[in-house]
């Protein structure tokens, strides 16, 4: 499909609703006032009077056209954003009629939708002014716009308890036992990384000691610790617990409120790792079937069964960890509407804290992306229908939620958990409200503070991270100055 640009520059968002309704696929972008002679194309315009804008678009679809106008007067307020707006629900309403699709989120594009409802209700809009926003400036439907303030809600009473001087430590372990078909994380296998690890694990530590020093200066306050990855218990107890003391003796753990360990793959889960997590420090794990269908656990290249993560669950809850979190994804291949109820049904007869709800992403570099495109064609949004209904029914809410590029029904992530078990990194990292220093290969640092956001990037993959450390290092000085000029 073709897009073109004639007249205004809102790439961005208008390639956006338009993945929408063309999902996974490459569009040719011009800029210019031609219509193309042949094929499906979308043509956005704004043209320029004395006292108003006229904004239009055209859609060919499939051999048929579609088109729509709107005037914008010049002493409209924020003229410029509306323009945008109002080109984005031209062509969603075109291509609804053409496609024969209705969004449910509507033209709300972005990674984060519950960060406007946010803004909305620190500028003071009660729930009825935010529907109606949400309904009629972005299309979105009575579900998304329940489920959006629902989320924020939840939300509001963490973030209005946040202290500016506090900060969350992120600590990266980029390696699994297997690479997942649909995961476009930065991890090599353990097997494959296994010379470079005990060297990886001495530089984390190296990295995360320059990091206490730095935050003992600044006088920041340690809130949450979260291990991620790749997946952090393919590592050694001896190597976990390398990493854990070294956090310990780093920083002040006395203000501390979570800490989380993914041992999101149950084939790496044992008594003896999660002893160690227990014992140093970890309140909260997750323990991740994404299925409790073995034949989509084999279609996707996890090396566990169902059985396998029903024995590591039982095993944290003995260990004694009372906040366990829980991952499933919706969508994935050889999965169906029924399967999945049977995975929401059993895990819920877990009761685990937190239970997340992921929709499938089909991602540039996943090896799905390269497979069996009718993946798309998943009745993904039953399945997430049906995960909403029977949380809500057993009383969980949805406390944080986010989007991702190509997901499949264009739906969402949403974290659910009983009532207070928040996750307040989960939260924190979502809508982007408190600095979290980063450590590891890939892991990137989010600065925040006085309305300013920065990144402070380290190497990517465990061998140049380990071969360019100093220089790294370096790199940390950036949260220096971002403090001191603050």
């Amino acid at each position: 499909m073709t897009l073109v640009f004639s007249g205004h520059d809102y790439k961005y968002e208008l390639e956006g609703v338009l993945k929408l309704f063309v999902p996974a696929a490459k569009f040719e972008l011009i800029y210019g006032s031609s219509f193309p002679k042949e094929g499906d194309t979308v043509f956005t315009r704004v043209r320029e009077f004395r006292s108003y804008a006229l904004v239009y678009v055209i859609v060919r679809y499939s051999g048929s056209y579609y088109r729509k106008a709107q005037r914008i007067f010049t002493d409209t307020p924020d003229e410029k954003s509306d323009r945008e707006l109002i080109l984005s629900r031209l062509i969603y309403e075109l291509l609804s009629r053409a496609v024969g699709i209705v969004p449910k989120w509507g033209v709300l594009t972005g990674i984060r939708p519950v960060k406007r409802v946010n803004t909305w209700l620190n500028e003071g809009k009660g729930r009825e002014e935010i529907f109606r926003r949400l309904r009629e400036d972005y299309l979105c439907s009575e579900e998304k716009c329940e489920t959006a303030y629902a989320t924020a809600m939840a939300q509001k009473r963490i973030l209005d308890r946040l202290e500016p001087e506090s900060f969350s430590l992120y600590v990266n372990i980029p390696f699994c036992p297997t690479r997942c078909s649909y995961c476009s994380f930065i991890s090599q296998t353990v097997d494959s990384g296994r010379k470079l690890l005990p060297e990886y694990i001495s530089k984390l530590c190296r990295e995360l000691r320059q990091i206490g020093l730095i935050v003992k200066r600044l006088g920041l306050k340690l809130d949450t610790v979260y291990f991620g990855g790749g997946t952090p218990t393919s590592i050694d107890s001896s190597m976990l617990c390398a990493l854990m003391k070294c956090i310990e003796h780093s920083f002040d753990m006395s203000s501390v409120r979570e800490y989380t360990v993914e041992a999101g793959r149950p084939d790496t889960v044992t008594e003896e790792k999660l002893r160690t997590l227990k014992e140093n420090g970890c309140t909260r794990v997750s323990i991740n079937p994404q299925s409790l269908n073995d034949k989509v656990l084999e279609a996707i290249g996890r090396r566990h069964t169902a059985d396998e993560f029903f024995q590591a669950f039982d095993t944290a809850r003995r260990v004694g960890f009372d906040s366990i979190n829980t991952d499933i994804i919706a969508g994935l291949p050889e999965d169906t509407p029924e399967s999945f109820a049977f995975t929401v049904d059993k895990l819920l007869e877990l009761s685990p804290e937190n239970l997340t709800v992921h929709t499938l992403s089909i991602k540039r570099a996943a090896e799905l992306n390269r497979g069996d495109r009718s993946i798309l064609n998943n009745p993904t949004g039953d399945m997430v229908e049906y995960a909403g209904k029977r949380l809500r029914e057993e009383g969980y809410s949805p406390y944080y939620l986010y989007r991702q590029k190509n997901m499949v029904g264009n739906l969402e992530n949403i974290g659910w958990c009983r009532e207070g078990f928040e996750s307040l990194y989960n939260i924190y990292i979502m809508e982007e409200v408190q600095t979290i220093i980063a450590a590891g290969a890939g892991a990137s640092t989010k600065l925040v503070g006085k309305g300013r956001l920065e990144r402070v990037f380290n190497y990517k993959f465990p061998l140049e991270y380990i071969k360019h450390f100093d220089l790294m290092l370096e790199r940390k000085d950036e949260i220096v100055k971002f403090y001191e000029n603050a």
